[in-house]
């Protein structure tokens, strides 16, 4: 196989951005992912994809529960700040306040929507794994005026060098 064909051919899949959170008693953590999609209706699942040396990874393993914040244009900042360990410091995440969703899990104040899950299955290859999580709460704070699929931030909004996959 080429590389080179290899790599801009799975560049081209398109990727929303997102911030990954999960919480064990005091212990928070928090990372930005972009392997997500829905992968069933009913009952309503998401799969993502989660690099197994996070601390994301192991604190969702742990608690069996995550919530993923859905970040919207314009929140090219908060998707650079989980590029990052993450550092908590009273109610913030890496400076971003939360708080607690339902399932424990963190939830980010300043998301226009967000999904808590329970994790229902793992498929552990390579260096990502891959959560099946049912969706136990959706919260939408800022409801998007046409395709709800346009406000979403997306890789290539972070610029034209910034890329993930291949």
């Amino acid at each position: 196989m080429d590389e080179s064909s290899k790599k801009t051919a799975l560049r081209m899949i398109p990727y929303g951005l997102y911030v990954l959170t999960a919480a064990k008693g005091d212990e928070v953590a928090a990372a930005t992912v972009n392997w997500v999609t829905q992968a069933s209706f009913q009952p309503p699942l998401l799969a993502l994809g989660v690099k197994v040396d996070s601390g994301v990874h192991r604190l969702i393993k742990e608690s069996g529960y995550f919530a993923l914040n859905i970040l919207k244009k314009g929140q090219q900042g908060m998707a650079f700040a989980f590029f990052k360990p993450t550092q908590r410091e009273g109610n913030t995440i890496n400076g971003v306040a939360f708080s607690t969703g339902t399932t424990g899990a963190p939830v980010l104040d300043d998301v226009p929507a967000y999904v808590e899950c329970r994790l229902v299955d793992t498929v552990e290859k390579g260096d990502h794994s891959v959560f099946v999580g049912e969706v136990v709460e959706a919260v939408v704070r800022e409801a998007p005026e046409g395709r709800p699929d346009e406000v979403t931030l997306t890789l290539k909004d972070l610029g034209d060098n910034v890329f993930y996959g291949g």
